[in-house]
């Protein structure tokens, strides 16, 4: 598994993503999304977990695991057909093997993912599309459009060119969709109580939503936005 060789600023913000080789899809069916969700919450510990050994023979549920502390604060996440995205902020680079928390947690999780998935599917070779990719967050607006681009794109399922085919009428319909769409931290947002939530710690991100109804108005703004802006 390539490992990104950059220098992750404890305090600094950054969103990641990868997808499939070839642009494959890496999510064939919901055991695959949950496996890859349980190990952004097993991976990010200090400790080193080993799935099967340590969750799958003893028989044990990944989310009742007591994993220790966190190396990664992750604010938003989503998962697609053929590549993730992450909001994350590294919290520690102590006692870690490559010196940097982000690089260590995110070589956890898809060196396990993809040894999970050619074992499943019996196959060989790269999973991802080469190392991870990274975007230095440092703006609040930057900040403030990432929650929402993430969260948004779910709507591709819909329409890959939502923002271009949608109108006014279709708003209620892809909110209606996100509200739907497990997937992705969406739910988290909307306060609604999931196994899922332990994947999320926002303490070190900047509260923009007070309540479940000011984050889905920033998103029902969005989505306005994006389609006005394209049509």
């Amino acid at each position: 598994m390539s490992i990104r060789e950059t220098d992750f600023i404890k305090g600094e913000y950054y969103h990641l993503y990868n997808r499939g080789n070839s642009k494959q899809n890496i999510f064939l069916d919901n055991k695959d999304r949950e496996r890859f969700l349980k190990l952004l919450y097993l991976c990010n510990s200090k400790e080193r977990i080993d799935f099967n050994n340590d969750i799958v023979k003893r028989k044990i549920d990944a989310w009742d695991f007591e994993k220790g502390e966190s190396i990664v604060n992750i604010g938003a996440w989503v998962l697609m057909p053929n590549h993730f995205h992450l909001y994350i902020t590294p919290k520690t680079e102590a006692l870690l093997p490559s010196g940097n928390a982000i690089t260590d947690f995110m070589h956890r999780v898809l060196t396990a993912y993809s040894k999970y998935f050619n074992t499943k599917y019996k196959r060989t070779g790269s999973l991802f599309e080469g190392k991870f990719k990274s975007v230095h967050i440092s703006e609040d607006i930057q900040a403030k459009y990432l929650f929402s681009y993430i969260h948004l794109n779910p709507l591709k399922l819909i329409d890959s060119k939502w923002n271009k085919n949608g109108s006014k009428a279709s708003v209620l319909k892809f909110i209606i969709f996100l509200d739907s769409y497990k997937w992705s931290s969406y739910l988290d947002y909307m306060r609604i109580y999931r196994l899922e939530n332990k994947i999320l710690d926002r303490i070190d991100f900047i509260d923009y939503f007070e309540s479940k109804k000011s984050f889905q108005r920033e998103i029902f703004e969005w989505i306005k936005i994006k389609i006005e802006k394209e049509n």
